[in-house]
This record gives structure tokens, sequence and C-alpha cells, in this order.
């Protein structure tokens, strides 16, 4: 059986930041490293809430990206 083992966990903010000519959304992002593997969606949501009110931008999106190795 498989196993997948944590390697890291990052929160990535993605804000409005424009429109093109064309009327496109520009978007910029922000990764935020360090995240406990154990941390919960209350928790990150807080941590959401207080990165993104550092910047003058609306919030489009926020995840959470893991990574890991997957061994046999």
């Amino acid at each position: 059986m498989a196993i997948i083992d944590f390697k890291q966990a990052v929160v990535r903010l993605t804000f409005d930041a424009g429109l093109t000519l064309d009327g496109k959304v520009i978007k910029k992002s922000s990764t935020y490293r360090n995240v406990k593997q154990s941390a919960t969606g209350d928790q990150l949501w807080e941590i959401v809430n207080i990165l993104s009110g550092f910047s003058s931008r609306p919030i489009l999106a926020a995840e959470k990206l893991e990574t890991g190795n997957i061994q046999n």
C-alpha cells in the first residue's frame, strides 16, 4: 500500500489587480510558506483574513497547497 509522506504546505492568495484594456481581470498572487499540515480550515481562514488585510487589493481566492512524496 502506498503512502504519502508530507513535504510542505503553502497558502496562496490571489488578488484582483485591476483590468486589462480588454476588460479581463489582472490577477496577482502571494504565497506564504511554513503552513502546518494539521492546520484546520478555520485557522487558515483566520490567517487569510489577516494577511489579506495587508493588501489594498480585493482577494479573489485562497488556496492551501500541499506537496508530498508518494512511497510504496
